[in-house]
Parts: C-alpha cells; structure tokens; sequence
C-alpha cells in the first residue's frame, strides 16, 4: 500500500474540489506523482486545472477531507488504493478512465483472482432471484469472484449466492464506502464486509445521488472478466453495465426469460445483439475458458410424480387456476390443493392476479 505521506499527496489531489478525473489524469501525465503535482509552481497547474482548483489543494475544507479519510483508513480492513499500488486492480487499468483511487473494506485479495459480474433488475421476480443466487453459487464455488452492485432485486441475490460458495463476492458501491445504500441490504452490507469486499471510488460520506450509479457501473463490468444480465427491462441499468462490459472488451452474457415478461426483454435484447445466451452455468465457463467449477450446481428439489405431473402442465410461464383446470383436466379445488403444497415445497410462487409460476 501507499505509504502515509505519499497517500496523503494522493488524497489531497482527489479530494480537492473542482477537480474531476479527467483533470486529475492530465496532472497525473504531466507531473507525475501527486507530491511533484503539489510541489509544482501554481501557474503550471492552473493552465490544467484551473485556477479555482489549484487553490483547494491548500484549503481547509481538502484538508479535512484528507484527515477524514485517513482516520478511516486507519481503522481494521479498511484500504485506500492508489493507482500506484500494486494491489490496483489489474483490470481496471485497462479501462478508458480509471478512478485514481478505491476505498476497499474486507478482503482486498479478491481484487486479485478472476471475476464475473452478475447484475439485473430491481424488481425482479421469484424466478429471477434464484437464478441469480444458485448460478452465482455455483460460479463462486468454481472460483470466480462474484461483481455486483448491492441493489435490491438480483444483484443482491447474487452477492448472497456469491458468499455462499468459495470465490466470495465485491459489492461495488454508488456511495462513499461507509454509507449503507439501500437501507434494506444493511445486513448484507455487513456480511460482505466481513466475508468479501466492499468497493467505491467515491469520497467517505458521499450520499446517494443518482448520476453516480450509472458511473459506477464501469467498475462493475470493468473489474470482471465478463458480465452476466439475469431479468432486465428495456429501460434497465443493467443494460448500461452490459454495454460499458462490451465497449471493455468484457464478454456479455445473458439469462433468456419468458417471451411474455417485461423483464425479460432486456436480456432477449442483448441476445440479439450478439450476448451470448446462458441456460447453464457451462455455458460461462465455456466461454470464458480459464474456469472449471469445483463442485455441481444444486440438483432440483425432489417432486413426487402427482406434483411433477401439475408442474408440466404449468410449464415455465405464469398460468392462473381456470387454464391449469383445463390443461390438467381435474377440479379447481383439486388444482389449489396440489399448488399450495407445490407453494410449501418451494416448487411455485404466486403472483398477483391469481396466477402461479413453476420455479424448478
């Protein structure tokens, strides 16, 4: 890691105000390190970064910017990364615009082993839950470190399946990296943590604010050898990370859905547009060609033949009571009492209008 008073050069360069990153690159190309930057005669800064931001380098607000930042670097498993770390992620550098700097919470050996990203819809459905969770086990489980974002819906799912297996999982955060965001993935945040790492370029204490999101996603597909969408609408983030994937280099992959959901258009989508589609998990490590898992995806739970027979009437698209009467050719009351205990058995969920979807 950088030492201290180098990291402090560092920090001061990022968190003076009035600086983006496009001008802290150019300083970076024209000086060299961020000490040569600071020690630099002001007129020569200025002409890249204006005057404004020159004279926040000096400011009181930087400095304590920078003393905030170091009081958190100094607690446990917590890490500034610079670009000139050796633990930098390899992949990011490869990117059009790398962040100068990471906040890192947990293990920051997991920066260093291959990885996929798995990213999809806030609002996803039950379907789309599990896939997330027991592909991204499965990955994980054959050595692939599992990339997403912490939103709610699949990307939470994935992170859970993630820590499940043995590669673990990085939450990238649209926040500073002591913000917990969304307040519903508080106990996840906490088990990243302390299982696997959690990632933000952005300063400690930055809220949330919505054109960061969309920024961050570059890190997501960036940090990954490719990208997997589980469930997204046409007007998804998922998709931005999908395209920054692919605009990477990043191969794209995604999870094919029902013709009749919305929020499997985006993925049919992507398809179309030469993702390749993913029914298995060998279908990503095929593809990606350096993996092997260590261990068989979950089997599907056990269903008695009577239930099994209910199951292939349904197939795999939402169907109501009244069209499963008729394809299985028995009473409703009959019907009802097969799905509540296929319901129990975790084999179908309701949904609303009174229609039922398979999930094995």
């Amino acid at each position: 890691m950088t030492p201290a008073p180098a990291l402090t050069a560092w920090l001061t360069l990022c968190l003076a105000s009035g600086l983006g990153a496009s001008k802290i690159r150019r300083l970076l190309q024209e000086f060299g390190l961020p000490e040569n930057i600071l020690s630099a005669d002001r007129a020569q800064v200025s002409r890249i970064a204006g005057a404004e931001a020159a004279d926040q380098f000096t400011s009181g607000e930087t400095a304590s910017s920078v003393a905030r930042a170091l009081e958190w670097a100094a607690q446990p498993a917590c890490h500034i990364i610079t670009l000139a770390d050796a633990e930098y992620p390899a992949l990011l550098l490869e990117i059009p615009d790398p962040p100068p700097l990471l906040y890192a919470k947990g293990d920051v050996r997991l920066l260093g082993r291959p990885a996929l990203a798995i990213v999809g819809s806030r609002n996803a459905t039950t379907q789309g839950l599990r896939n997330a969770e027991s592909f991204s086990k499965a990955f994980s489980d054959g050595g692939l470190t599992i990339v997403s974002g912490l939103a709610l819906g699949i990307d939470a799912a994935a992170h859970r399946g993630g820590l499940a297996g043995g590669g673990s999982t990085i939450a990238v955060l649209g926040t500073g990296i002591d913000v917990v965001y969304p307040r519903g993935n508080v106990a996840l945040f906490a088990e990243i943590e302390r299982r696997g790492l959690l990632l933000s370029e952005y300063p400690i204490g930055t809220p949330s604010i919505a054109h960061n999101f969309p920024r961050r996603n570059r890190l997501i597909s960036g940090l990954a050898q490719g990208c997997l969408v589980v469930e997204a609408a046409l007007a998804s983030g998922s998709l931005i990370t999908a395209r920054m994937a692919a605009e990477q280099g990043r191969e794209v992959f995604a999870l094919p859905g029902s013709i009749h959901s919305p929020l499997s258009k985006g993925c049919h989508s992507l398809i179309k547009q030469g993702a390749k589609l993913v029914d298995s998990v060998e279908d990503v490590l095929a593809e990606l060609g350096s993996w092997r898992r260590a261990s068989t995806a979950p089997a599907d739970d056990a269903v008695s033949p009577e239930e099994e027979g209910l199951l292939a009437h349904m197939g795999f698209d939402p169907v109501d009571i009244d069209s499963l009467c008729v394809r299985a050719g028995l009473p409703a009351q009959t019907i009802a009492a097969e799905l509540l205990r296929l319901e129990l058995d975790g084999q179908v969920a309701p949904l609303p209008g009174g229609r039922y979807q398979r999930l094995t």
